[in-house]
C-alpha cells in the first residue's frame, strides 16, 4: 500500500503520513493534491512543504532456501 510522508516547513515534528491504495499526487497551481479512487483526497500549499518522501513496506524476503551442498 502507498504511504507518503510530507514533512512540513514550519511544523517541524508534526508531519503528515498518508495512506491508501492506490494513493498518487501531482502539483497543481501551486498545491500539492493527494488522489485516491475516489478523487482528491488531500491538498497543501506547496510553500508549506520541504519534503515528501514514499514509504513503501519492507517486502518479506522469501524464506530462505536451504542448500544442499553439490555432491559430485
Amino acid at each position: 500500500m502507498p504511504a507518503y510522508l510530507i514533512v512540513h516547513n514550519e511544523r517541524r515534528g508534526e508531519d503528515t503520513l498518508l495512506e491508501d491504495d492506490p494513493l498518487d499526487f501531482e502539483l497543481n497551481d501551486g498545491w500539492i493534491v493527494f488522489h485516491d479512487q475516489h478523487g482528491p483526497c488531500y491538498a497543501v500549499p506547496r510553500e508549506q512543504v520541504r519534503n515528501i518522501m514514499r514509504i513503501d513496506p519492507q517486502q518479506d524476503d522469501e524464506p530462505d532456501q536451504a542448500v544442499q551442498p553439490d555432491r559430485r
